[in-house]
């Protein structure tokens, strides 16, 4: 059985996993990443590596990073939140642990985890939208990740659209990601709390009473145990999921839109407005088929399990 390691980089940690041609995780290791260090961020890797190395006998390692990586699978070109910038990581990182090592997007790592082992598992044509802080994406089209000319395909997060909207943190105005992220969803509770305390009183329960201070695991809480202003706020997001889904089917055409994420885990708060906004959405609907939505399956370990297959098939 040949074994492969995916990393998952994120701003916080190095995680690291030993995955079998089934998808399973047999092992991880974790680190912390230091953020602001390019070298120690290779650094933290080779060490995740090398722990689980040691114990298994390795093919090669697949390396998730949120940004944007060059064509080739090998460069990062740009990552939002470390400081990586045109970082050759796969010849720094193979020069570490004398492995093949391929470097991919993390959506597009997830989607391809999805695809093969989770909720798209039997489809050809997939889409992967992550809902968390922001919004990441990733394809697959007849069975492979579609990367794009330049490997920086599927931003969904940054399609725009209100012309001259809210101001995203790409530059722009009007991202798809300033109206249906952990974000807007913070955005558009805080603003319920302002109009209507009284809706809000589990919420601002759970965030010590300042409305300054409530984040996404406080209105998902708060929405689960039915406060109505977070049960409001989760409304508002489902529906610009929805209308977004919508738009996606008329580019893509996929058979499968999996919806995955942090704020997914509100499951049909956010969900079931979204599935009425896209029903409603959709361009000649009754008349063509149409993807059908469903929750990602593969949970954290998404971006791991996904960079370690595609390791393997490099």
């Amino acid at each position: 059985m040949t074994l492969t390691v995916g990393v998952d980089v994120g701003g916080t940690k190095v995680l690291g996993g030993v995955v079998t041609p089934k998808g399973e995780v047999l092992d991880t290791s974790r680190r912390p990443t230091p953020s602001d260090d390019a070298h120690a961020t290779a650094t933290a890797i080779a060490d995740v590596v090398r722990e689980l190395a040691a114990k298994y006998e390795i093919e090669a390692v697949g390396i998730g990073a949120a940004g944007f990586i060059d064509a080739t699978r090998s460069v990062v070109l740009h990552a939002p939140n470390l400081v990586w910038r045109d970082e050759p990581l796969r010849e720094r990182i193979e020069a570490l642990v004398d492995l093949p090592v391929v470097v991919e997007n993390d959506a597009n790592a997830a989607a391809w985890a999805e695809y093969r082992f989770g909720a798209g598992r039997g489809e050809s044509h997939l889409l992967l939208l992550t809902v968390g802080t922001g919004i990441g994406g990733g394809v697959v089209l007849d069975g492979a990740v579609y990367r794009g000319a330049f490997g920086v395909a599927a931003e969904f997060g940054h399609i725009r659209v209100v012309p001259d909207g809210l101001q995203c943190g790409c530059g722009d105005r009007g991202c798809f990601e300033q109206y249906c992220s952990g974000k807007a969803l913070v955005r558009e509770a805080r603003a319920a709390v302002a109009r209507d305390p009284e809706s809000a009183r589990r919420l601002l329960e759970l965030a010590g009473g300042d409305p300054a201070a409530i984040q996404g695991p406080h209105v998902t809480k708060a929405a689960l145990e039915g406060d109505p202003a977070s049960v409001a706020a989760f409304a508002v997001i489902g529906e610009w999921l929805g209308r977004g889904l919508a738009d996606m089917v008329s580019v893509w055409d996929p058979s499968c839109i999996v919806v995955g994420g942090g704020v997914v885990e509100a499951g049909d708060l956010l969900l079931a407005p979204a599935h009425v906004s896209y029903a409603a959405a959709l361009s000649a609907r009754g008349r063509k088929k149409a993807a059908e939505v469903r929750p990602a399956a593969m949970g954290n370990e998404a971006g791991l399990v996904g960079a370690a297959d595609l390791a393997r098939i490099r």
